[in-house]
């Protein structure tokens, strides 16, 4: 309307003569037909699907659309509008799925995926000396690691995990593997008092974390950290140069904190205070802290966490399985402090299912507290995306679906059986669905699975290897 107004207006006011009428009609008609505005260009649209942002206000966009472009995510809202402004040459129809950020899963070693099932129904310490020690002794080589790796980024894309946080051994071979898969990854150099599969002595541990921080540095995928494995198996040597270290390159540092009951009472004989307090006490706290479990914790403690804003990766299912104690989530979150969730490794869980681990966050919360509405299912969700990115020092990159963010999605079915009716989309994610209902992912806007098909990995050779690689194990224990 507004290009045949001006069109008249120049009709009216110009070109009065014969010729120049001729040069106002093929203006005119050349300005009713341009388009209002030329289409922005985006690489992937993902369109008509539940949208659900995680974004400050929560915004779900019912037939939403996400546009990506370079990796980020260009503009999020309802369809018709994101397809009037966009065009692409990659489409995903999202009709019948909610489409949200990529599940953040704040503890694991990866390469564990190898020992899954190898000793269960034991407690933590002899389930760790008499068992996974030995074998990782006897088995734990760059191989092992990469084969492991790869099997458990198959595992975690096929559930809908775009994020994870790693603590083991031979750590540049698993920022390899996850960069090859197409995941994003904080990922941490074990550092132990005693010989591990990859470095014998501490020193050799710290100058091998060096090198992998300097080569990982600025990585678009991959944030390297430090890791010493807990104030238990680190003398405080170890702990202050592990610190210095993560200081010096400004990384993140994770480490085991409080996951036994145990392990509070004989780090209590032997420095009178609790674990957290120590690690306090070493400067080991701090806002680019990582501390995984924190099971027994005192409100003193918690206050600790809040006050040096350490983040925590809560694990229910490796908690649970190992009989090691309900971490108290709600008070820690009460307080401020930053709380993620984790598998741990699949040697402990058994698997890396984090639509399992909101599920039984928040049905642990309830059990425990004997009150329902302990961890409802919104804040649970918050937890897997939103808080888990905020846990990892990532919450503008990643863990809501808002332009300018790293362009991390999934879809998830919504006709499956056990996805009708639904009333709460919030809800359903977390009580009703799975994680085989989640059918795309993409990283960095990069599509690492379209309709369940994995399309940065290959299936049936990790599964191979992962078999020869358990035979080794076997005949190791014998």
């Amino acid at each position: 309307m507004k290009r045949r107004t001006l069109a008249l207006r120049i009709s009216h006011s110009a070109f009065r003569t014969p010729h120049s009428a001729l040069l106002l009609s093929a203006f005119c008609l050349l300005l009713l037909f341009l388009p209002a505005r030329a289409a922005e260009k985006a690489d992937l649209l993902v369109t008509g699907g539940t949208v659900l942002t995680m974004d400050p206000a929560r915004r779900v966009i019912p037939d939403g659309a996400v546009a990506i472009g370079g990796g980020r995510i260009l503009a999020v809202g309802p369809r018709a509008e994101i397809e009037r402004r966009f065009t692409a040459g990659q489409k995903i129809d999202a009709a019948g799925h909610a489409v949200l950020p990529g599940l953040v899963n704040t503890h694991g070693h990866a390469p564990m995926t190898l020992f899954r099932g190898l000793a269960d129904d034991l407690r933590l310490q002899e389930w760790l000396e008499k068992y996974i020690f030995p074998a990782e002794a006897r088995n734990v080589d760059a191989d092992f690691a990469r084969w492991g790796t790869r099997l458990a980024a198959l595992e975690m894309i096929r559930g809908g995990t775009t994020t994870f946080a790693d603590m083991y051994y031979f750590e540049d071979v698993v920022a390899e593997a996850t960069k090859e898969a197409g995941l994003r990854g904080v990922l941490g150099e074990t550092i132990l008092d005693f010989p591990a599969p990859d470095n014998k002595t501490v020193p050799a541990a710290l100058a091998y974390t060096e090198k992998f921080l300097a080569r990982w540095k600025n990585d678009p995928l991959i944030v390297p950290a430090v890791a010493p494995h807990s104030a238990y198996t680190c003398s405080a040597d170890t702990l202050k140069r592990a610190r210095e270290l993560a200081t010096r390159f400004g990384a993140p540092l994770i480490i085991h904190l409080s996951e036994t009951e145990t392990e509070n009472n004989q780090l209590r004989e032997r420095e009178g205070v609790s674990p957290t307090a120590y690690l306090d006490r070493m400067g080991l706290l701090s806002p680019r802290t990582l501390a995984a479990h924190v099971i027994w914790v005192s409100p003193d403690d918690i206050a600790r966490l809040a006050r040096n804003r350490t983040a925590v990766a809560h694990c229910p299912s490796s908690n649970m399985k190992l009989a090691s104690g309900v971490a108290p989530v709600d008070k820690m979150l009460a307080a401020g402090v930053a709380v993620g969730l984790g598998t741990d490794g699949a040697a402990s869980n058994n698997d890396l299912d984090m639509f399992e681990e909101m599920d039984l966050a928040a049905k642990l919360a309830k059990v425990h507290s004997g009150d329902p509405r302990a961890l409802p299912a919104r804040r649970v969700l918050e937890m897997a995306t939103i808080g888990g990115a905020r846990a990892l020092g990532l919450e503008l990159q990643i863990g809501s679906l808002e332009a300018g963010k790293r362009a991390d999605l999934i879809t998830v079915s919504l006709r499956s059986p056990h996805a009708v009716p639904m009333y709460n989309l919030e809800s359903h994610l977390v009580y009703a669905l799975k994680a085989s209902d989640v059918d795309d992912v993409i990283v960095e806007g990069r599509v690492l699975m379209r309709s369940r098909r994995i399309l940065t990995l290959k299936a049936a050779e990790i599964l191979s290897q992962a078999e020869r690689l358990a035979q080794q194990v076997r005949r190791s224990l014998k």
